[in-house]
């Protein structure tokens, strides 16, 4: 895209700049989250000051339009994916609700040692097998969560299952395993060793969601852990209002 301003206009220059990057934002090349040009590079081709620049950009940043990353620099905002607390759907069938088509960018099954949180979920002991999956998941080349499960040896899996689809369909088609709930806690933290699996930045923040999954039986099943990127990600919930309060 030709970058170019009139100088003579008496627009001024920064409201010039301005519709500039809202036909960048528009633009295939920039709208999937790649990086717009740099504002001293921007500067520079368009003959106006760096604070013209940051002018422009700053009011889109106030739109959400524009998101600036420290150290790397400025992309397109991506609109954030929200997930509910209360109800029940498989990831990827609640990412398909927002038109988002998530893929398993790197999966993997193993039986490892049940480490004391989960053998203490599971009322199993320490060190047993159980089946841990992992899963980063996402768009192409834009992981937004990572998953880290382990499921209860009651369940009889064995790690050589087909996890590529919705996975508590899995369980249920072939195991008869019928999930009803799940206790959640979600906490914020550094990204840390996790940035790297996520690329982002180690000191941005992530959101940490634990969650406790029960069969019909009330029986644990599946103990679960996922770090979600903070910058993608909304938890939303809906709380019934009681008459006994008004």
């Amino acid at each position: 895209m030709k970058l170019v301003i009139n100088h003579q206009s008496k627009i001024p220059l920064h409201v010039q700049v301005e519709e500039l990057l809202r036909k960048l934002i528009a633009s295939p090349e920039f709208k999937n989250g790649n990086f717009l040009p740099k504002e001293v590079e921007l500067a520079n081709r368009l003959g106006v000051s760096r604070s013209t620049i940051r002018q422009a950009a700053g009011k889109l940043e106030n739109e959400g339009l524009l998101a600036r990353k420290r150290g790397l620099g400025t992309t397109v905002a991506q609109p954030a994916l929200s997930t509910g607390l209360d109800h029940w759907y498989s990831f990827a069938e609640e990412m398909l609700q927002h038109g988002v088509a998530v893929a398993n960018l790197d999966m993997k099954a193993e039986k490892v040692k049940a480490d004391e949180k989960v053998a203490r979920f599971f009322n199993v002991p320490l060190h047993r097998n159980v089946v841990k999956l992992t899963r980063l998941r996402g768009t192409e080349g834009e992981p937004f969560v990572y998953f880290e499960s382990y499921f209860h040896p009651r369940i009889g899996m064995t790690g050589k299952e087909d996890f590529t689809g919705p996975l508590y369909r899995m369980m249920e088609d072939a195991f008869g395993v019928v999930v009803v709930r799940s206790n959640e806690h979600i906490s914020a933290r550094l990204a840390g060793p996790m940035a790297k699996r996520l690329k982002i930045d180690p000191r941005a923040v992530i959101l940490l969601r634990e969650r406790f999954v029960y069969d019909s039986g009330d029986r644990p099943i599946e103990y679960n852990i996922g770090y979600y990127r903070a910058d993608r990600f909304t938890y939303a919930i809906t709380i019934p209002f009681s008459s006994k309060n008004r």
